[in-house]
Formats: structure tokens, sequence, C-alpha cells
């Protein structure tokens, strides 16, 4: 069988985590996603889908060093029933997602304070030599698209 989630979505709270005996983390948080559409009447509509998940080894140590409640990341895992029994003896269930990785998306803006991505150095050139030219304007040619968000399939 084949059971693989890939989900973008925002944290819904910081990461909690926890070493078993052996030594190994893991961390536990949830993801919200969105998703907008149009009613058959036109109007537009909003529906959020709230998911735990749970990060294990590296991953989870990065997640709760690097990400706090609110910020984007990409999760690719699989889904997970689990079943316990509550403190008044009742048996409970729910699916979470098991993540195999994960990607931090978002801009510096949305980096947590005393974290910074390295810039880059120029290379050194050897005399005589110069470095070659970027493009005049600094930014890659990238046509512009006049679309609308609710015309996106995804």
């Amino acid at each position: 069988m084949y059971n693989k989630i890939i989900m973008v979505g925002n944290l819904t709270r910081d990461i909690e985590l926890k070493y078993t005996s052996s030594g190994m983390a893991i961390g536990k948080t949830a993801i919200a996603t969105n998703r907008r559409f149009k009613t058959q009447s036109g109007e537009q509509k909003e529906e959020v889908c709230f998911i735990d998940i749970t990060l294990f080894g590296r991953a989870a140590e990065v997640a709760n060093q690097y990400l706090k409640k609110g910020s984007k990341v990409l999760i690719d895992g699989r889904l997970v029933y689990e079943q316990w029994t509550d403190q008044n003896g009742n048996r409970r269930s729910k699916h979470s997602v098991a993540v195999d990785t994960m990607q931090m998306l978002g801009g510096r803006e949305d980096a947590p304070s005393g974290y910074s991505r390295p810039t880059p150095q120029p290379t050194p050139q050897p005399s005589g030599q110069q470095a070659p030219q970027s493009a005049p304007s600094g930014k890659p040619d990238i046509p512009e698209i006049d679309i609308d968000d609710d015309e996106i399939p995804f």
C-alpha cells in the first residue's frame, strides 16, 4: 500500500521536544492548512484543516531550534492512526502525520531572533582577472503573470 502525505502549512504551536530513553528526539506540534474556494452563489469561503505532526531525530531538534508558532513549513510523511485510553477509561483515537522530511519556508522576517542565514561571500579572483559581471538590474528575467489567487488550483 502507498501512504504518503505532503502538506504546506503554518505551525499552530511551538514544538514540544522530548527524548526517548535511548536519546532519540521526538518533536510534536500541529500545522494548519487552508483552502479558499467560491461557493455556487459566488461567495468566497475558507476552509481550515488542523493536523497533528510528529518529527523524529535531528529534524525534531532543528525544528525546535528554528521554528515557532506561525512558522511556515513543508512536510512530507505518512499518515498514522493513534489509539489510547484517556483518564476516564474511554478509548480515544486520531490520525496524525509522522514526518519523514521537513523544509522550512518563509524569509528572514519569519526567522526567530538570533538566527541569521549566512550571506554568500564573493570568491577571490587571481590578480589580473575580474569576477564575472551579473545582470545590470541584479534580478533574473522572470516574466510577471497576471493571475488571481482564486484561479490557482491548489
